[in-house]
């Protein structure tokens, strides 16, 4: 990696290593991810292209060859060259190992000893040290005599993991260890799921279950826990479902933050690629590969310097979104988990399934909305606590204990979830959360909704576009482009603004309905996080999933060229709109006798049309994993696509676009999609380059303005606007 003559013999005699383990017992004609500069392990090259690129660089900061064979854990080969691994023994050994590490890190080094007075231990945590020890006999005691493979211990972890990725019932897993104890009645199997539990309660990550108002008013924690009713005066809801029961009627489910960011220090790899931001992480100018890269990453180190001195501490992101549990539609119940990711490890780890990390589950069944903020006062009361003191953690990469903080850097979600989140309401005229109060929004009278145009202020101020009239809305635009407000500003604002009350009660339901007028902000509460000493002074507080963007885009988009469907923005409503704005004069409905005709539209396709681009889809086939067989959301007789997922339009947009409408549109529409489709595919990108960002900042004003002179203006809701 350090060489950077790449016709020097150790660099090509690396190259050679490299490309033989990658390809050990596979054909050379099978194509692998290439992590040449160029391809940066996106695309697949056989085993004589791939040497070719590699003999112009490789990415640096690619150390660890995950995509081409080697696994996470670090191998010593002079150590293990001689070593047989015993299968039978390897599972058994892991949850010794386990154990060890999360005893060591609870309760010292020395806590084995836990059963005599153990001056190293807080005469506190002798309790939990020995129950700890009961754990670890468990670990060591075999399933049934002569039962070397395993323990009761690891039975039990066994089974509770099949219950998971089997959707297995309680019930079932009852009835399976009741019928496993008559036939081997020798092995020390538990009785019941309850009991399974219980072994393994003593592990920690143990789950809070906080009692909440069935009205979503107040949480029954702190102050509030002795209390039977709801402590807001306008609810008084009671607590349990029946005077003499003690049945809450709603349950937060909260993970304490604390032992699982811990339990990231435990492993001696992971706590080393904790450190993989500061440590091994191979900064290149221009290039953005890891959050660490950002301005608001480097912006954060240079306002929190003791924060940052440590690479140890930890930076997350939070992330949530409702569901319905139940895969019922019908059935309204709305679910909402909430997500941290830490992202001190390097980008292909910190987004894997295992080091996510749950920290709370928000009942139903109402969707949560604004309220959101009562179940996350657990939460960022750790937050608090983790960023102003911290709290003793065990490094195992060092062997030593040191106060671990932690910061929470930003919030990632969908629309409707970034109201929630932010306390800016995204609906109305001034739905866009960085134009604020100064959105450009018209309400279309026929459509019965706002549109979001006025794209031309942020185009340079001598561009031509801005006093061109007929094309656009029928106006000039010279204003200034927005000025985003920092978080101090915003926090200002908030200042003066009255919060809201929060709860679903009947009598706080109607007090919360109001009609805004136009003049009138669209802050509907102070979110939580400014709690956060420093939430304001953060450069990025709310993220937008693109996948989301893209998902809405493209359905318009495609509805839209397509003719069908409810996200169709050509509508007879859209052309009397048009008629009022006295816009574009040869796409106003025309009179043909009793009936009205709608004119056929420059980005509209004709019925063959259709069938060709529907053809072209159902003929389509992907390499696994790459996109679902979207042949099957095609009916190429009726010319209709439905059915097709997220990811499927992130595919669409960025890859068949611009294949499947060539020749079909007319030249200015479909290169202004194919420059859309291009903005997607390099802002998407693994490796982002500054001045490419730079670039396409600047295109993408140009592209909508574009758009502005091609679709109607109904299209321009506000995921199109962002």
């Amino acid at each position: 990696m350090t060489i950077k003559d790449y016709l020097h013999p150790r660099y090509l005699a690396g190259v050679k290593e490299f490309v033989e383990f990658a390809y050990l017992g596979k054909d050379p004609t099978y194509k692998l991810p290439c992590p040449c500069k160029g391809c940066n392990n996106f695309e697949d090259q056989t085993m004589e292209v791939m040497k070719s690129h590699l003999c112009g660089g490789i990415v640096e900061s690619y150390t660890r060859w995950v995509y081409h064979g080697e696994r996470f854990e670090d191998s010593d080969e002079d150590e293990n060259d001689n070593i047989v691994l015993d299968e039978e023994n390897s599972e058994s050994d892991d949850i010794q190992e386990m154990l060890n590490d999360v005893g060591t890190a609870n309760f010292g080094e020395n806590w084995r000893n836990s059963g005599e007075h153990n001056r190293d231990i807080p005469n506190k945590q002798e309790g939990e040290a020995s129950k700890f020890l009961r754990l670890l006999s468990e670990a060591e005691k075999s399933l049934y005599p002569g039962c070397d493979k395993y323990s009761k211990l690891s039975f039990v972890v066994h089974i509770l993991h099949l219950k998971t990725m089997n959707r297995w019932t309680c019930k079932s897993i009852d009835m399976l260890l009741k019928f496993l104890i008559q036939v081997f009645p020798m092995a020390s199997i538990p009785s019941s799921y309850y009991d399974a539990k219980n072994l393994i309660r003593e592990l920690g990550l143990k789950c809070e279950k906080i009692h909440a108002c069935e009205n979503d008013c107040a949480l029954y924690w702190k102050e509030n826990e002795s209390l039977d009713h709801c402590p807001n005066e306008k609810c008084k809801a009671p607590r349990y479902k029946s005077p003499g029961s003690k049945i809450p009627r709603k349950v937060l489910r909260y993970f304490p933050l604390k032992s699982r960011l811990q339990r990231l220090f435990i492993n001696k790899e992971i706590a080393q690629d904790m450190r993989w931001h500061k440590e091994r992480r191979v900064p290149k100018e221009n290039t953005m590969t890891h959050p660490a890269d950002s301005i608001a990453w480097k912006e954060f180190d240079n306002s929190h310097p003791s924060f940052a001195e440590d690479p140890r501490n930890v930076r997350l992101g939070l992330s949530t979104d409702g569901f319905n549990p139940y895969g019922n539609m019908n059935n309204a119940y709305s679910i909402w988990p909430v997500i941290l990711v830490p992202y001190n490890l390097p980008p292909w780890k910190c987004l894997k399934d295992p080091f996510f990390l749950l920290s709370m589950i928000i009942p139903g069944p109402k969707c949560i909305g604004n309220d959101m903020d009562i179940f996350f006062r657990p939460l960022i009361d750790e937050l608090k606590e983790f960023f102003d003191t911290g709290f003793e953690t065990y490094d195992a990469a060092v062997g030593e204990k040191f106060m671990l903080r932690a910061a929470l850097l930003w919030t990632i979600s969908d629309f409707p979830a970034y109201a929630y989140l932010s306390g800016w309401s995204t609906k109305g005229y001034k739905a866009c959360p960085i134009c604020l109060d100064d959105t450009t929004s018209v309400y279309l009278r026929n459509g019965l909704k706002c549109c979001y145009m006025g794209h031309r202020r942020f185009l340079p101020a001598d561009h031509k576009w801005r006093r061109e009239r007929k094309s656009f809305d029928g106006k000039s635009d010279l204003r200034q482009p927005v000025r985003t407000l920092s978080g101090e500003e915003i926090f200002e604002q908030l200042q003066e603004f009255d919060q809201m009350v929060f709860g679903k009660a009947p009598e706080l339901l109607k007090e919360k309905k109001r009609k805004r007028m136009q003049n009138q902000s669209n802050w509907l509460k102070k979110s939580i996080f400014f709690e956060l000493p420093y939430w304001s002074t953060n450069k990025i507080r709310h993220n937008l999933d693109i996948m989301h963007i893209v998902k809405n885009v493209c359905e318009i988009l495609l509805a839209t060229v397509m003719g069908t469907g409810h996200k169709n923005r050509d509508t007879w409503q859209a052309r009397e709109d048009l008629k009022e704005m006295r816009l574009r004069e040869e796409l106003h409905l025309q009179t043909q006798g009793d009936s009205k005709v709608m004119p056929a539209a420059c980005y509209t396709l004709s019925r063959s049309e259709k069938q060709k681009l529907c053809q072209f889809l159902s003929s389509l086939k992907f390499p696994d994993g790459f996109a679902s067989n979207i042949s099957h959301c095609v009916k190429p007789k009726e010319c209709q696509i439905s059915g097709m997922k997220s990811h499927d339009y992130h595919v669409f947009l960025q890859r068949l676009l611009p294949l499947a409408i060539r020749g079909m549109l007319p030249k200015d529409v479909s290169q202004t999609l194919v420059e859309l489709s291009n903005f997607f595919r390099k802002i998407c990108s693994r490796t982002l380059y500054v001045d490419e960002l730079d670039a396409q900042e600047k295109n993408i004003v140009v592209i909508l303005c574009k758009l502005e002179k091609i679709f109607p203006p109904n299209f321009f809701d506000v995921m199109v606007h962002l």
